[in-house]
């Protein structure tokens, strides 16, 4: 049984995760509250990326896999974006999470072979309109991503899973009413909006030992949004 440390696991993509590997991993989750997860077979740490540093007492020795959910979607026209947005938005989405990843990479080395996965978005390979905050930001995490894989290989595996939009409570303004979901699945190739069981699934896939020879990869699930030009 692996010991999994996943970052912000009360929503979405987060609670999916933990919903997906409570059972077969002793899974550790470090998010704001446990509200939404308190019957799931976890033991939770109170945590705020944004605020805390991580107690790695409380946290076995060994850690096998890390996932690092929070983040934050921004979109507004570059224009009408201060620095202060473009600030907060490298901070949540990639400052926090080097600061995690470096708290805990003594426990990540004890491990045989360990796995990180981060969370990026299509935004970054396509070049979207609105998205020039968020995509700077997580552009970052798709670099160092690559780095850290190469400096740590074959000791830790790191890979990045960039969605288009999906169905979760971060994406709700855009998402809150039939019609946008309608319009939201009409740009997209599978025409349907992600759900967050879609990348829970590939973040399993990721931690588990099926993925041991994939590492420095960005994986793209986002209904074919990132490849493929077809009509809407």
């Amino acid at each position: 049984m692996k010991n999994i440390l996943l970052i912000g696991g009360s929503y979405g993509i987060g609670k999916a995760i933990a919903e997906e590997l409570q059972y077969e991993n002793k899974l550790f989750v470090a998010a704001r509250t446990n509200e939404t997860i308190a019957d799931f077979n976890v033991t939770y740490l109170p945590f705020d990326a944004s605020t805390d540093t991580l107690d790695v007492s409380k946290l076995p020795e060994v850690i096998d896999g890390l996932v690092y959910c929070p983040g934050s979607i921004n979109l507004r026209p570059f224009k009408a974006l201060k620095m202060e947005a473009f600030e907060s938005d490298l901070q949540i989405n990639f400052l926090n999470l080097v600061k995690v990843i470096q708290t805990v990479l003594p426990n990540l080395m004890a491990s045989n072979q360990s796995s990180i996965v981060l969370f990026s978005t299509v935004a970054v390979k396509m070049g979207m309109p609105f998205h020039t905050s968020v995509s700077a930001s997580k552009g970052a995490i798709e670099g160092f991503a690559k780095a850290l894989a190469a400096e740590y290989a074959p000791k830790i595996r790191v890979n990045v899973i960039a969605p288009s939009l999906t169905d979760t409570p971060l994406a709700n303004k855009f998402l809150n009413s039939d019609e946008k979901k309608e319009k939201s699945a009409g740009r997209n190739p599978m025409k349907k909006v992600g759900t967050s069981d879609d990348i829970a699934q590939m973040a399993s896939f990721l931690l588990s030992e099926k993925s041991n020879w994939i590492t420095g990869q960005i994986f793209h699930v986002d209904g074919g949004m990132s490849t493929l030009l077809v009509n809407a």
